[in-house]
C-alpha cells in the first residue's frame, strides 16, 4: 500500500519536498550499506509519500540490528517482483522494495559497462499531459526550451520553485503537438502531480499513469544488438533523445527510447505492466550468449555517478538549483518566463553560490553522501554522492561547494567519522564512453 504522508500545518510544497526528500533517502541509504537504525524506544513508521519523521530519531547505526524497527507499511513492488524476488537482495528506495543487487555491485557495473545489463526501473513515474494548452503549461514549469523538441523527440529537464530550488529533474517526451509524457522520479510522483495540477489554466489533462506502466533499461554497448533480435523495428533508427511507440517485442508492445541514464548506450522500453515479465525473460534469454545479466539499483547509482549524472535527493533538492548541481545546460532563461526564472537566470549571467565538484581522496577514506568538506578550519560545502568507483578503482565523490573555491586542484578535506580525510577538486565526468 502506498505510504501517507503526516499532516503539518502551514507546509508548503517546497518544504514537504525538502522533508520527504531527506527522509526517504536516508532510509534508502542506509537499507543499501547494510545498516541498520537503532531507535532510543522509538518506531520507525512509513505514512504515505514519506516517512513519520518525529518518530524518525536514530541515536546510532549497527550491523547487526540491535534493536527491533517495526515497519508499519508495506513497501510498493513493480510488477516484476514476483520473477526476482527470490534471485535478487531487496531495499526500500523511495517507497518501494526494489532490487539493490544480483549477482554483485561490481559485476553488474563491469557488465553494463563491457557487455549490456538490464534494470527493472518501473518505479519510476509517468505522468501524461495533453489538451491544447498542455504546451504553454510545460513551457511555463520546465526549465528547457520545449520548442526545441519535435514529436518523437525526448529532453532532459527541470521543475523548479521560485527560488529556483529544484522540484524535480524529469524526461518530456513529445508524442505529439499537444501531448506529452512526463517521466519523474519515483519518490517525487505525488508532489509532482500535484505541483503540476497547481499550475494548470486553460485546457489541460493531467493523467498519471505510473500503476499501470512498467518500465524495462537495457543498457551498456552490446544493448543494440541483443534488443533487435527481439524487433523488427529498426533500432539504429532511433537516435539519442529519439522514440517509436508501438514497437513490436516478440508480441508485446512499448514505447523504445534512446535516453540512458548510465553513461553507456542504451534504450528504455515503456510497456503495460501486465507485459513486463515476459519482456524481461525474453531479453534475458536473447543477451545470454553475450554475457547480459540483470541488474539492481546499487550498479545503476554507480554507473550514473561515474557519468555525473545527477540524482534527485543527492545533487538536485528543493534547496538546489539545477545550476548549482551542474545541469545548467537544461535551463534556458532566453526561452521566455518559466517559474524561477529570474533566480536562474541570475545564477548563469552571474555565477551560482555553490558549484558542484568532483573530488578525488588522496587520503585513507570513502566520502560518503551527507559528509563535510573542509578548506583548512572553514567547511565549505557537503559530499552529495561518492563511493569506490569500480572503474577507476579510486576513492571519488562529488560536492557541493563554494563557488568561489572550486578550482581543479585544489586541496580539501573530507570529514569521515570524524576524521578529516585529504582530498583534491579533480575534473569530472570520472568516465565517459568511447564513441
Amino acid at each position: 500500500m502506498a505510504p501517507k504522508e503526516q499532516a503539518h500545518s502551514g507546509e508548503s510544497l517546497r518544504q514537504k519536498d525538502a522533508r520527504r526528500t531527506f527522509l526517504w533517502k536516508a532510509l534508502g541509504s542506509m537499507a543499501t550499506q547494510g545498516a541498520h537504525p537503532v531507535y532510543s524506544g522509538l518506531t520507525l513508521r512509513y505514512h504515505g509519500q514519506g516517512v513519520d519523521e518525529e518518530a524518525f530519531t536514530p541515536v546510532a547505526y549497527a550491523v547487526p540490528i540491535l534493536m527491533e524497527v517495526k515497519i508499519m507499511a508495506e513497501l510498493k513492488r513493480t510488477s516484476l517482483y514476483p520473477v526476482y524476488k527470490d534471485e535478487a537482495k531487496l531495499v526500500p528506495f523511495g517507497g518501494w522494495e526494489l532490487p539493490v543487487q544480483f549477482s554483485g555491485i561490481k559485476r553488474e557495473h563491469e557488465a553494463v559497462r563491457e557487455k549490456a545489463g538490464l534494470f527493472d526501473v518501473s518505479h519510476m513515474g509517468e505522468i501524461e499531459v495533453k489538451g491544447p494548452d498542455a504546451f504553454s503549461l510545460l513551457q511555463r514549469l520546465t526549465t528547457n526550451d520545449l520548442t526545441k523538441v519535435v514529436p518523437g523527440q525526448a529532453q532532459y529537464t527541470a521543475m523548479c520553485y521560485p527560488d529556483g530550488g529544484t522540484v524535480d529533474d524529469l524526461l518530456v517526451y513529445r508524442k505529439g503537438e499537444t501531448s506529452f509524457l512526463l517521466v519523474v522520479n519515483a519518490a517525487n510522483i505525488a508532489k509532482d502531480g500535484e505541483w503540476i495540477e497547481k499550475h494548470v489554466t486553460g485546457e489541460v489533462e493531467v493523467t498519471d499513469i505510473s500503476e499501470k506502466t512498467s518500465q524495462l533499461a537495457l543498457q551498456g554497448p552490446l544493448a543494440q544488438s541483443v534488443l533487435q533480435k527481439l524487433t523488427e523495428t529498426d533500432l539504429n533508427a532511433i537516435k539519442l533523445f529519439r522514440f517509436v511507440e508501438d514497437v513490436e517485442l516478440t508480441g508485446v508492445h512499448g514505447l523504445v527510447s534512446r535516453t540512458g541514464y548510465t553513461g553507456e548506450d542504451g534504450f528504455e522500453i515503456y510497456l503495460p505492466a501486465e507485459d513486463a515479465s515476459v519482456l524481461w525473460n525474453k531479453i534475458l534469454q536473447a543477451g545470454e550468449d553475450v554475457g547480459v545479466i540483470p541488474c539492481g539499483l546499487g550498479a545503476r547509482d554507480t554507473l550514473r555517478f561515474e557519468a555525473r549524472l545527477a540524482l534527485y535527493g543527492n545533487e538536485l533538492s528543493a534547496s538546489v538549483s539545477p545550476i548549482e548541481a551542474g545541469i545548467g545546460f537544461a535551463v534556458k532563461p532566453d526561452k521566455g518566463d518559466f517559474i524561477g526564472r529570474e533566480v536562474l537566470a541570475r545564477q548563469k549571467e552571474e555565477g551560482a553560490p555553490r558549484k558542484l565538484v568532483g573530488l578525488e581522496m588522496t587520503g585513507r577514506g570513502i566520502p560518503r553522501s551527507h559528509y563535510s568538506v573542509y578548506r583548512g578550519e572553514e567547511e565549505i560545502g557537503v559530499v552529495t554522492s561518492g563511493t569506490q568507483s569500480p572503474t577507476l578503482q579510486k576513492n571519488v565523490g562529488l560536492a557541493l561547494i563554494k563557488s568561489e573555491l572550486a578550482e581543479l586542484g585544489q586541496e580539501l578535506e573530507v570529514e569521515i567519522r570524524g576524521k578529516r580525510v585529504a582530498a583534491k577538486i579533480v575534473p569530472t565526468p570520472f568516465y565517459k564512453r568511447s564513441q
